[in-house]
């Protein structure tokens, strides 16, 4: 198969790497090429790329440029990966007459608007999800279809994360590091976690805890002012955007993700795997990854004094957090190796074109599916 991936973002986050590790595994078997937006995206990738200004979702030159994309590499599926990106691949598959496969990688389903119907199922063969339970909200949308929409389980490339650290993983330091990653948006809690953090500051008065938080966003200088106005601000660490966020995460206790909504992000995944006890909200997917209790705790988003005892249990209990740490990794080797998702993704686009054209024909860029 030719699989072309669309995404217009202006930063790199979750779904870029998404893209970047689909992108990769598939090149190993099939053609794989990219339509981005910003250099800070399209930079990372070695599969062939294309770039394009992705302006709005109605685009014209972009929808015409992805159609000669389609047609001179002879494209059998588009899988766009931003919102923006759905319509114009809708579009231009419809006019080629090939297979369109969008991935939502967060529990966001679509509103009855006939625009988001448009986006959604007229112009959709199938999509992709990384959480049973998106599926299920998608599934509470009347005229969304159950066989077109697959949970794919987001895989994460263990073996390059090994190569990082070939003696094994790095003992922890002394202290305890409570880690977070991402954008800085209201959307991924981190007031939540600076005032739980506080809370539990208050409750233990824990001199070796510090709270680390990798990326950047526009809510940084909030968060910075939000965190000295609850005493904690020199116990709070920005790290910035970092390209190679792992070393950092391998030096935490825990990882704590704590938004108001998600699909399953791939930062709770590499915490989890780099030996850290998660913390999550019920966000998204949590729920599939986190055993409450078991490899590590769930709790509701803005319950202040839940998040700051989970953090006390942790920090009282290196055995429990030990724990915690084992099982987390264990459950990632488990349920979200790269291969899988690779096989899981090939297979879905597979049935689809197979559902689609009903046996082997032409489409009409001349290509045999």
């Amino acid at each position: 198969m030719n699989i072309l991936f669309i995404n217009s973002a202006r930063t790199w986050g979750g779904t870029e790497k998404w893209v970047f590790m689909a992108a990769h595994a598939l090149a190993a078997e099939h053609s794989t090429f990219l339509v981005y937006r910003r250099n800070i995206v399209g930079d990372r990738f070695s599969v062939p790329k294309f770039q394009l200004p992705c302006l709005s979702h109605l685009d014209l030159y972009t929808i015409m440029q992805v159609i000669r994309i389609i047609r001179k590499h002879h494209i059998d599926v588009l899988i766009p990966t931003k919102r923006k990106d759905y319509l114009v691949a809708g579009i231009a598959s419809k006019l080629c007459g090939i297979t369109n496969i969008l991935r939502l990688g967060i529990d966001r389903p679509p509103s009855d608007f006939w625009f988001h119907r448009l986006m959604y199922d007229t112009l959709v063969n199938g999509i992709i999800v990384n959480a049973q339970k998106t599926r299920e909200s998608l599934l509470r949308v009347p005229w969304l279809k159950a066989d077109t929409i697959r949970v794919i389980y987001n895989g994460i490339d263990t073996e390059a994360i090994d190569r990082q650290f070939p003696s094994g993983l790095p003992c922890k330091p002394e202290g305890f590091t409570v880690c977070s990653m991402g954008i800085l948006t209201r959307r991924k809690g981190f007031d939540f976690l600076i005032r739980g953090f506080a809370r539990f500051i208050e409750l233990s008065d824990a001199r070796d805890a510090q709270l680390v938080i990798i990326g950047s966003g526009p809510e940084q200088s909030s968060l910075r002012t939000l965190a000295n106005e609850l005493g904690i601000g020199s116990l709070l660490r920005f790290t910035g955007f970092l390209d190679n966020p792992l070393p950092e995460l391998a030096r935490g206790h825990l990882f704590a993700m704590v938004s108001k909504n998600e699909g399953i992000a791939n930062a709770l995944l590499e915490g989890m795997y780099l030996g850290n006890a998660p913390i999550s909200t019920r966000a998204g997917g949590a729920g599939e990854v986190i055993i409450h209790n078991s490899n590590g705790y769930l709790l509701d988003y803005g319950d202040i004094e839940a998040l700051s005892a989970a953090l006390l249990s942790l920090y009282q209990s290196p055995e429990l957090r030990n724990t915690f740490a084992r099982q987390a990794r264990k459950r990632i080797i488990e349920q979200f190796s790269m291969e899988r998702m690779k096989n899981e993704i090939a297979g879905f686009c597979q049935e689809t074109l197979q559902l689609i054209h009903a046996g082997p024909v032409r489409n009409c860029c001349g290509n045999r599916q």
